[in-house]
């Protein structure tokens, strides 16, 4: 019996210690996987605090693309973004104090949205600006446009009436005579002839008919003659020279002759004497009378 209560004690002690090593074993397996609880949410917040920060950055960067876009490609930005400089500044800076620090808390995060949406907000007040101020561009354009057609038209209206009342104070030559003149008793007589041999002087007469828009004063008539093989008679000496055209052509002439003009009334009988040192040849000589670069009127005559 004595040994028999030894061994009973004995294994009451061994139950004691695996129940107790089995209370250690479940406290530690429910310590454990409450621990894992806590990691995984501890994980599970930061991945979510580190994917909201991104997502906060991403936006912000997303701002910023879109404001240097409008900057770089509108010139009249820099005057719009210049007025409001300091604003926007602090804008970033509070943004990229919260955006840069890896351990923001949610509730800087949302405070970050926030200034990226005032700062987004100020980027659609500037891209409404451009519009208003491109369209008003566009307005300004077109009433140069219509403006500059319009000065245009005037313009080319003015030059067609100058140039119409150029034309029209043009003088107009009438009843033009080339008359070959014989002077006789060392010039004392003189007589028309048709002979070339026996020809001292071409003499050239016309009548320049009344004009109502030519103004009064001394006008100039230039006289060309050609001989019967279409050479022009010229000597400086005599008083040839070169005239302009209408067309801006340099042109030589025979004569020139000035007239007394009054506005509205013909001059009659105007006449202009050519000799040359040389002989008159056989044939036809032309003449034609110019006046302010235009051709007023021509003649001929044939010599035998």
């Amino acid at each position: 019996m004595q040994q028999e209560q030894p061994k009973k004690n004995n294994n009451m002690l061994f139950i004691g210690i695996i129940v107790a090593l089995l209370a250690v074993v479940i406290y530690l397996f429910v310590n454990n996987n409450k621990l894992s609880d806590r990691l995984a949410a501890a994980q599970y917040q930061f991945n979510e605090a580190d994917s909201s920060r991104r997502a906060v950055e991403a936006d912000y960067q997303a701002a910023l693309v879109r404001l240097d876009e409008l900057v770089s490609k509108n010139t009249m930005m820099d005057s719009l973004i210049n007025d409001q400089n300091s604003e926007i500044a602090k804008l970033k800076s509070q943004i990229n104090a919260i955006v840069r620090n890896g351990n923001a808390t949610k509730a800087e995060l949302g405070k970050a949205k926030k200034l990226i949406a005032q700062l987004n907000s100020r980027v659609r007040t500037y891209q409404e600006r451009i519009a208003e101020l491109e369209k008003q561009n566009a307005d300004l354009t077109d009433q140069n446009t219509v403006l500059t057609v319009e000065r245009d038209q005037a313009v080319t209206e003015n030059v067609g009436l100058q140039q119409k009342a150029r034309l029209g104070a043009v003088l107009h030559a009438s009843n033009i005579r080339l008359t070959p003149i014989d002077l006789r008793r060392g010039g004392k007589k003189e007589k028309e002839t048709g002979k070339a041999g026996r020809v001292d002087v071409m003499r050239i007469t016309f009548d320049i008919d009344e004009n109502r828009i030519a103004e009064s004063g001394t006008k100039d008539i230039y006289i060309r003659i050609t001989d019967p093989s279409g050479n022009l008679l010229s000597n400086a000496a005599y008083g040839s020279g070169v005239m302009t055209d209408a067309e801006g052509t340099d042109i030589n002439y025979t004569l020139l002759k000035q007239i007394a003009l009054e506005t509205n009334k013909p001059v009659k009988d105007v006449s202009a004497d050519w000799k040359q040192d040389s002989d008159y040849q056989k044939g036809t000589y032309n003449i034609e009378l110019y006046n302010d670069g235009y051709k007023i009127g021509g003649g001929s005559v044939t010599l035998k």
